[in-house]
């Protein structure tokens, strides 16, 4: 593949109330997964390839299992165990009501009650108590944690729900929404992106800073494009996931500048952009890009689950404009300066498993919603590394997540020996990628309104197709194409890299 690092989703003890962002134990391996020894043998191996190590480190919140959730369950209201976490007494005569009306992520209720009245915030799953971050034990177990496993030769961890840390309780909120647009963008926000979160990571950096080569961090923080510089300074995480270009319709206007945009910003911070277009918390781009005509921009929190609700089972997708407009963007994200992270199995060109059956999905998202909530299923499912077998190659106990019938021809197995598959495409992208890629500038070139363009230093130019006829090619030496040139010329919804005089 040509990668630079690996980045693990979570592997700690969990029940797997939410794929396993449900932790019971931060210094530990699920022995469903493997052992510590097992750990310390896989970063041997990774480090001798030069291929870092980046782990999932989920602050906000822990297991219902975890140790000191049970110890606060055991303990008076009041007492210093409960206050690792946040409980609060409910309102009515007899505190049967919750304290206050907060959705979570996964259902209508971000309050449960426990056996002796009392109840705890929870903004994502129940199993999923927040930790209170105002208590100073709090902030050093993680410190704990984080040096835990940079001993152990962890290079860098992905920061999950890093705008949530800090809260605001008094009053305690009220939110029914977790769209951006229920946000506050000045840092009082009294649940997301606080200022004082910028805090805990300064305190972070300072530990990273200890090791040589100083451990990396990247921010998963869903706030206002403003707002994510700080979480990207040198002070802080030093970088921060780039969701403009996930969230963003089928066309260069909208491309464009939000890629200027992230470059202007990451030259304020001294950070590199980090550009993505999928992850495992969203429809995948080769499916999310499906729909003719330009589409629409989607807010993952307020549109996505809509989205994927009325498009589940629709037949208007077309899948093979989906994987050529996914090819296409992934290429001009691998132009561009700064660190793409690619999701695993879009190497592969999958596209999201739509058919699931309702018995079978494992995200909280689905079923706490009552099928009326985007399930995250569908971008999980295990991926094909064979033709055949009981789970593809994937393992010998078997898939976690059905796996359907047509993996089998887009499997490892059937790409590697196929030159012009969409593996063989990301690994010529990935090696050349290497060869030319020189520093963190670009200039962008004048093409037409349907068409971004840029150059690099010493010639190397990208230029993708938005529009819906092919155009012409600057004069050049052509290195690249997401998809054949029609007649010298580049098709529709495609990317070319060159290299001109």
């Amino acid at each position: 593949m040509g990668i630079d690092a690996v980045w693990l989703s979570p592997f700690y003890p969990s029940a797997l109330a939410d794929g396993g962002y449900d932790v019971d134990d931060y210094m530990d391996i699920d022995p469903r997964i493997g052992t510590l020894d097992e750990f310390d043998q896989l970063i041997a191996k990774l480090h001798e390839r030069q291929i870092r190590v980046f782990v999932d480190i989920v602050p906000n919140h822990s297991s219902n299992r975890h140790v000191w959730f049970q110890e606060a369950l055991a303990a008076e209201p009041g007492s210093a165990a409960r206050d690792r976490y946040i409980f609060r007494d409910g309102k009515g005569e007899n505190g049967e009501e919750p304290p206050s009306k907060l959705s979570s992520h996964f259902g209508p209720e971000g309050w449960t009650r426990t056996e002796d009245g009392q109840w705890y915030m929870h903004l994502f799953a129940k199993e999923q108590p927040d930790f209170n971050w105002d208590n100073p034990e709090v902030e050093q177990y993680f410190l704990d944690t984080l040096k835990f496993w940079s001993d152990r030769g962890v290079d860098g961890f992905r920061i999950d729900v890093a705008h949530a840390l800090k809260k605001n309780l008094d009053p305690l909120p009220d939110r029914d929404s977790y769209s951006l647009s229920a946000m506050k963008a000045d840092g009082t926000d009294p649940i997301f992106d606080r200022d004082e979160v910028h805090e805990v990571y300064a305190e972070w950096r300072k530990l990273f800073n200890q090791y040589d080569p100083p451990r990396v961090a990247v921010a998963e923080a869903w706030v206002h494009p403003e707002r994510v510089l700080r979480y990207a300074s040198e002070k802080g995480l030093g970088q921060s996931f780039n969701f403009d270009l996930l969230a963003a319709a089928w066309s260069a206007d909208q491309f464009q500048p939000k890629i200027q945009y992230n470059l202007e910003m990451s030259k304020k911070t001294g950070s590199s952009s980090t550009w993505v277009m999928s992850n495992h918390d969203v429809i995948r781009h080769a499916t999310r890009l499906a729909i003719p005509g330009l589409g629409q921009s989607i807010d993952f929190f307020a549109d996505e689950g809509a989205w994927y609700v009325e498009n589940r089972t629709n037949p208007n997708l077309d899948l093979e404009l989906g994987l050529r407009r996914a090819k296409a963007a992934t290429m001009m994200l691998l132009a561009l300066p700064g660190s793409t992270y690619l999701y695993q199995g879009e190497e592969l060109g999958l596209h999201e498993v739509l058919d699931i059956p309702a018995e079978k999905m494992q995200d909280p998202q689905w079923y706490r919603g009552e099928g009326k909530l985007k399930s995250r299923d569908g971008c999980r499912v295990p991926l094909p590394w064979s033709r055949s077998g009981s789970s593809f190659g994937f393992g010998p106990g078997g898939a976690h997540l059905p796996q359907p019938a047509w993996f089998s021809e887009v499997s490892v197995e059937a790409q590697e020996a196929d030159g012009n598959s969409t593996l063989n495409l990301y690994r010529r992208a990935n090696a050349l990628r290497r060869e030319l890629y020189l520093d963190e500038e670009l200039n962008w070139l004048n093409l037409g309104d349907e068409v971004v363009g840029f150059s690099r230093t010493g010639g190397w130019v990208c230029i993708t197709n938005f529009g819906s006829e092919a155009i012409d090619l600057p004069e050049g030496e052509v290195l690249l194409v997401s998809a054949e040139l029609e007649a010298g010329k580049l098709a529709s919804d495609s990317t070319a890299w060159l290299r001109v005089h």
